[in-house]
């Protein structure tokens, strides 16, 4: 890079892209003037002599602002937005609260005190600087304006060539305040603005969380989607080609009675084989999503769960009506799962599964006679069972000292 163009780049850099600050202060003067304006209107129309009318003509125009207050919001951040490219997000999402929840609420009274308080101090800064940027252009353009003058005057003002000078150095310089002046009013504008026009922190985090919640529901919804639709292809795919192959294995071990003793062998293993992996695949489509969970609820589901389980398993289930068939598959298999740490790790000798609805909570228990000892962190499975309940904000707590008995508790939300 040459030298000259580097000094012509240090000498640009104050107006670089400075339109665009002078430009968004220009328009927040307009805004707080037509706010002045409204202040200003009775006393423009009549002049107050009682007490009375004073008090009328300034309580009716000052209601008249706050009334706009998000009006005013939109404006201002409008400006951001077109002027600066900057986006500050509303305090609220969807449509405008009415004007009597907006006043009561915190992101009301922030937005009050940017357009009552800070937003006029701002547009006085700006109404400076940009008196400065008027100030500065007409002294940089000095001799513009002194060629305008009639010639005998210059005649008569010999040393106006270096008065001139002086004034345009002082004017061009005065330019560089003015560039800087308009970028640290801007920013500070933009600082003010993000704090009391757009959502507090608390706000940002609780929408957030929404978010992710809302995020982790779809989630976990489309998971569930996902294990039915395999589920059916199982059913209806793979495990009707097997029982198929089974029952033509079988059919020709029973009608092909010239067959060699090898062959006859190789059959009837071939047709074991099939029996196993249809059982295996059964247990797989089980697994995923039981058919029986969709077709007919958490009772027929969780009392098949029993009638397969190697001890006595009394299951009791009291809902009134159906929940949601997310939370039906979470309450499930931590019931299936539950059933499966308790024949392999309890030594219990029974076991029993209650499940009932209070209001919109589903609760889950799941007690056995065991040897107890069970923990979250023990690496029984359980931390598992607890990230799953998780997954739909519910909670998983477990009962289980040395010697016994285990309780598993599992509380779950459930849409009246």
């Amino acid at each position: 890079m040459s030298p000259t163009t580097r000094l012509r780049r240090v000498i640009q850099r104050p107006f670089h892209e400075a339109g665009r600050p002078v430009a968004f202060l220009a328009t927040g003067v307009l805004i707080q003037l037509g706010v002045l304006l409204v202040i200003a209107l009775p006393w423009l129309l009549f002049v107050p002599v009682s007490v009375g009318a004073v008090l009328l003509a300034v309580f009716v125009p000052f209601t008249a602002v706050v009334l706009a207050g998000p009006l005013l919001t939109e404006a201002q951040l409008g400006r951001f937005r077109a002027r600066l490219g900057v986006r500050i997000p509303l305090p609220y999402e969807g449509r405008r609260p009415p004007v009597s929840d907006w006043l009561r609420s915190p992101a009301g009274g922030r937005q009050l005190r940017y357009h009552l308080l800070a937003g006029p101090l701002l547009a006085l800064a700006a109404a400076l600087v940009l008196l400065i940027w008027a100030a500065a252009g007409t002294a940089a353009s000095i001799y513009v304006w002194l060629w305008l003058v009639p010639l005998d005057w210059r005649a008569d003002h010999p040393g106006y060539s270096v008065w001139g000078a002086y004034v345009t150095a002082g004017g061009i310089a005065l330019l560089y305040v003015a560039a800087w002046l308009s970028g640290a009013l801007s920013r500070l504008d933009t600082r003010t603005a993000a704090v009391l026009l757009g959502p507090s922190r608390e706000e940002q985090l609780a929408r957030r969380v929404e978010v992710l919640t809302e995020s982790r529901a779809g989630l976990v919804d489309a998971a569930d989607t996902e294990r039915r639709r395999i589920e059916r292809d199982l059913h209806d795919g793979a495990q009707q080609r097997l029982v198929s192959m089974a029952v033509n294995l079988g059919v020709a071990k029973a009608t092909l009675p010239d067959l060699s003793e090898d062959a006859r062998r190789v059959i009837e293993a071939a047709h074991q084989e099939a029996k196993e992996a249809i059982e295996e695949l059964n247990n797989l489509v089980r697994g995923l999503h039981p058919a029986v969970l969709e077709d007919r609820g958490l009772d027929a589901a969780l009392s098949g769960l029993a009638a397969r389980a190697p001890m006595p398993v009394r299951v009791t289930v009291h809902l009134p009506s159906r929940p949601s068939p997310t939370i039906e598959a979470v309450a499930y298999f931590v019931v299936s799962e539950a059933l499966t740490n308790v024949v392999k790790h309890a030594e219990a000798s029974r076991a029993e599964v209650t499940v009932e609805r209070f209001g919109q909570t589903l609760l889950v228990v799941v007690s056995d006679d065991g040897v107890g000892g069970a923990e979250l962190g023990g690496g029984t499975g359980l931390m598992g069972l607890a990230k799953r309940v998780a997954s739909v904000d519910g909670r998983l707590s477990v009962d289980s000292p040395v010697g016994g008995p285990t309780v598993m508790t599992v509380e779950l939300p459930c849409a009246p």
